[in-house]
């Protein structure tokens, strides 16, 4: 794998520590881009659209993330579930979210305990994003391009009652749970 090319001197420059905390606000800037154009257009269109457009984004960054993500790290797939644990520990999500990775058999479990998307949502006074139709398309997308044999399935998301986070299940095809 190559070294990857810093344009930046400033960058060059910086210790573990200043790394570290460059990668905390390039994460929540991602995050506040991601809320930001999706605001606009919900303001602009309402939440239908918004969604549509929201969808389509998703279905295509989450194989752009994952298939960089793989490059850049030397992850084949090979290692099914060992390998998307791996991986979606290495998205910008896994630096804003407080979430944990557990496996319960053959399945491994990502469960957000708190989501900064609702939280803002929360403090902005809106109503929760219904976000379990785009989980599906951005978590399944992700976990396929990382393995094709795996399947994801929602445990729950809102807008599920009384759910403020998510929790989902990955499988590997010969293991699924019905």
């Amino acid at each position: 794998m190559n070294q990857p090319e810093i344009k930046s001197e400033v960058i060059k420059t910086m210790g573990r520590e200043e790394l570290l905390r460059l990668l905390d606000a390039h994460a929540k800037n991602w995050l506040a881009l991601d809320g930001c154009w999706f605001l606009a257009i919900e303001g602009e269109f309402g939440w239908d659209t918004a969604m549509k457009i929201d969808a389509v984004a998703w279905q295509q960054y989450t194989v752009s993330e994952a298939r960089r993500i793989k490059r850049y790290f030397g992850i084949t797939g090979e290692n099914g579930l060992k390998d998307l644990e791996v991986a979606l520990q290495l998205r910008p999500y896994s630096l804003v979210n407080d979430y944990r990775l557990y496996y319960e058999q053959d399945t491994l479990i990502l469960e957000m305990l708190k989501c900064r998307v609702q939280d803002t949502r929360d403090l902005k006074g809106l109503p929760l994003h219904k976000c379990k139709p785009v989980g599906l398309i951005e978590y399944g997308g992700f976990a396929k391009t990382i393995n094709p044999d795996i399947e994801t399935q929602c445990v729950h998301c809102p807008p599920d009652p009384g759910r403020k986070a998510c929790k989902w299940r990955f499988v590997l095809k010969n293991h699924l749970i019905r």
